[in-house]
């Protein structure tokens, strides 16, 4: 049983590096963050797809819940593209500081779907995070526009999080995302008709590094990963994944210092700043935890 547990939360930890090395990914590629994320939702898509057929998933739903998963893939398309435009417009150092941002808008979107009220240290931590990510603005005023993108990126991340939030209280994890990553092709596809000019020869003519890397992004970095944390939650705690995953930008950073370390050496107050937002999240989930824990005693003591 111990080693069981041991295993998860090696495979858990696995699953978090490989958050962090999408970052890498989107560096390395090098094609505009439009095509990137099309050719990344088809490719894992057409995965999933494959994965629902084999082990036999029904992809049946009502035409209202489809339109829900639809908009929502949109939400996650524009969450990607702007993800990796803000890597290409600064560096994966300041997108992934910006992106810990998330877990801010997600204390003031989260009481608006649950119609909750919003906890008191969350507006303080909340201060926290706007002092780090000006403290990260003052210092690598160079960056605003990725510094932009990567704030408006945890945005739309936090916002179909507590939407997919509310969907997989009555569906399955991997419909869900199906549908999302099919709303995405669909919608970009239609982007690029409209306002790209379409496709041409050039859009599909990719060197051999990109197809490497996109199929290990869509593949190793999405559907697996995707997968993988599904199965992950099943043996540990909801809380312990989600603080492991507050270690994202951790490991992406370290990450690109050691392979790009003469772009992603940073200032001082970047560091500073980074710390400070980090820490707000650390903090935030370990008092999270603490409440409902507190709340489970409560719960307890009341049956008995």
């Amino acid at each position: 049983m111990q080693n069981a547990k041991l295993k998860n939360y090696l495979h858990l930890h696995f699953l978090v590096f490989i958050a962090g090395f999408t970052a890498i990914l989107g560096q390395l590629i090098t094609i505009g963050s439009i095509p990137l994320v099309w050719y990344r939702m088809l490719m894992a898509g057409l995965l999933m797809f494959l994965y629902i057929k084999l082990t036999k998933v029904k992809l049946k739903i009502d035409k209202r819940t489809m339109l829900k998963f639809l908009a929502a893939g949109v939400i996650v398309a524009l969450h990607w593209i702007t993800f990796f435009e803000a890597i290409k417009q600064s560096n994966i150092s300041i997108t992934l500081a910006m992106f810990s941002t998330g877990a801010f808008f997600a204390s003031f979107i989260e009481p608006l779907f649950y119609k909750r009220r919003i906890i008191w240290y969350e507006i303080i931590f909340g201060v926290i995070v706007v002092i780090g990510v000006f403290l990260i603005t003052h210092g690598e005023l160079r960056y605003i526009n990725g510094i932009i993108l990567g704030v408006v990126s945890a945005l739309l991340s936090s916002l179909f999080a507590v939407i997919n939030g509310t969907f997989i209280q009555k569906h399955s994890a991997t419909v869900i995302s199906f549908y999302e990553f099919a709303s995405g092709v669909v919608f970009l596809t239609l982007f690029i008709l409209l306002f790209k000019g379409g496709f041409d020869a050039r859009f599909f003519t990719l060197s051999a590094a990109d197809w490497i890397f996109l199929f290990i992004l869509a593949s190793v970095c999405t559907a697996y990963a995707f997968i993988g944390a599904v199965k992950v939650m099943k043996f540990i705690s909801p809380y312990t994944v989600v603080l492991s995953y507050n270690l994202e930008p951790v490991y992406g950073i370290a990450l690109a210092l050691i392979l790009f370390p003469e772009t992603e050496t940073m200032g001082p107050q970047f560091y500073y700043g980074a710390g400070l937002v980090l820490l707000s999240v650390v903090m935030d989930a370990v008092l999270k935890n603490v409440k409902s824990h507190r709340a489970k005693k409560r719960s307890k003591y009341k049956i008995d």
